[in-house]
């Protein structure tokens, strides 16, 4: 197992943590192993993007890495902690604004990073099979945090009200990219089009609901909402809106909750986004 020595400062986080942060050069004392922590999660990461998150064990990456499964205790010490790193790696870091974005207010600095997360999940929804074990501790998950932090910096809220907007939205991002990988899932394994199986969906609704039973359902039914040519992106564009137009009226100061750090802010920038 790794040792548990305090070459970090105190920091708290396994060896394997200090060496992603540039602590460590290998997890402890002893002979220079041969295996490098970047490639056991490189191994581990291209494992869950061919085969999924269930492929994924020491056992496993040992045998890929052509060593024993003893071999990765010298890196990381369990299976949790190696998830941590692989959901690191697979995020990467936040990707660069476009050169227009010195000109952006709030809205849009936290709209293009709530679209830029979303972009990461959609590449690589083996992430979001890793179960949340706590708060984000390692460098390019720091470095998403510190980019939406960054983009309420001019808002007047406290601290507090910001790394609530940043939960709040990032939920948004995880819970839609998940159902998307959950139905790309289930149309995969049926082998028929996404078309196909909308219009089965609506099919069976019309056979199953009526305005005497389910009057709701069947003006969504009578309406265009399964068949209409929406904007791309229509349903996540239209929940993260609806939740950046309730921080724009908490930024205006006209919100209704107190709280340290609460008050009146700036008036917010264009909503263009």
């Amino acid at each position: 197992m790794a040792e548990e020595d305090d070459e970090g400062g105190g920091t708290g986080l396994p060896a394997s943590l200090e060496m992603a942060w540039g602590l460590r050069e290998r997890p402890g004392k002893g002979p220079r192993p041969t295996l490098t922590l970047p490639r056991i999660v490189e191994t581990a990461v291209t494992l869950a993007a061919g085969e999924g998150m269930d492929a994924v064990s020491m056992g496993r990456v040992a045998k890929e890495l052509g060593v024993s499964t003893m071999s990765l205790y010298r890196y990381v010490t369990a299976k949790e902690e190696l998830y941590i790193l692989m959901s690191d790696a697979g995020v990467g870091a936040p990707p660069a604004l476009p050169p227009e974005a010195d000109g952006w207010g709030w809205r849009e600095l936290l709209s293009q990073w709530a679209f830029d997360q979303r972009a990461v999940l959609m590449a690589n929804p083996w992430i979001l099979r890793i179960p949340i074990t706590g708060a984000p501790v390692s460098p390019n998950q720091l470095a998403w945090m510190e980019r939406g932090l960054a983009a309420l910096a001019d808002t007047g809220l406290g601290e507090g009200e910001k790394i609530s907007t940043i939960i709040l939205i990032g939920g948004l991002v995880r819970n839609e990219a998940t159902m998307a990988a959950d139905m790309m899932d289930a149309i995969m394994k049926s082998g028929v089009s996404p078309d196909q199986v909308l219009g089965q969906y609506v099919r069976t609704l019309r056979l199953m609901t009526g305005p005497d039973t389910h009057p709701a359902v069947t003006r969504l039914l009578e309406s265009d909402a399964f068949t209409g040519s929406d904007e791309p992106d229509f349903q996540f564009r239209f929940g993260l809106n609806r939740i950046l137009d309730g921080l724009a009226t908490r930024v205006a100061g006209d919100g209704t909750t107190g709280g340290p750090g609460s008050g009146p802010g700036p008036t917010p920038g264009p909503r263009g986004v």
